[in-house]
């Protein structure tokens, strides 16, 4: 069947210090492997041991947030408004040769009422002379109206008369 091995029991032995005569080796700082590290043991002694590396530190998380209502319609808006801007300036660009043609009939249009409010006036003064007799005083059928209005104070009644001669 099985064979059993007997084995020796001990009790522990207490740890003690290695004398200080002891020659000690020097290990500088640069020969130390990576994940090694001075460590200190619960009884005082320093020595070398494997460390884990620390943990890196977490970044609280923050939960997410819902999306703000005028956010969403300002971003829906925003192409809305490029693209009108766009297709409006490609309409200008368009139609740039027809505004400047019409631009031009409107100047021409606003010269035409200034010579027509300026000679209307001065056409009507002189065919009323030439009706008239040349414009010498008693020679038509002219009527003079003379009006004479009179008012006491800043707001006093106002007296006129007209006469026809």
């Amino acid at each position: 069947m099985h064979e059993t091995t007997a084995y020796e029991i001990t009790s522990p032995r207490p740890w003690t210090p290695p004398p200080a005569a002891a020659a000690r080796p020097v290990i500088l700082p640069a020969e130390i492997p990576p994940g090694v590290d001075w460590v200190t043991l619960p009884n005082g002694v320093r020595t070398l041991a494997y460390t884990q590396p620390a943990p890196a530190p977490q970044i609280p998380v923050t939960p997410t947030q819902p999306i703000p209502a005028w956010a969403k319609t300002t971003a829906l808006l925003a192409p809305t408004v490029g693209g009108g801007i766009a297709a409006a300036g490609i309409g200008l660009s368009y139609a740039a040769p027809g505004l400047i043609a019409m631009s031009h009939a409107l100047w021409s249009a606003a010269a035409l009422v200034v010579a027509a409010v300026t000679a209307i006036p001065v056409l009507l003064h002189t065919t009323r002379r030439a009706t008239t007799g040349g414009g010498s005083r008693g020679a038509g059928s002219t009527t003079h109206i003379t009006q004479n209005i009179t008012a006491t104070g800043l707001f006093g009644r106002a007296n006129g008369t007209i006469n026809n001669r």
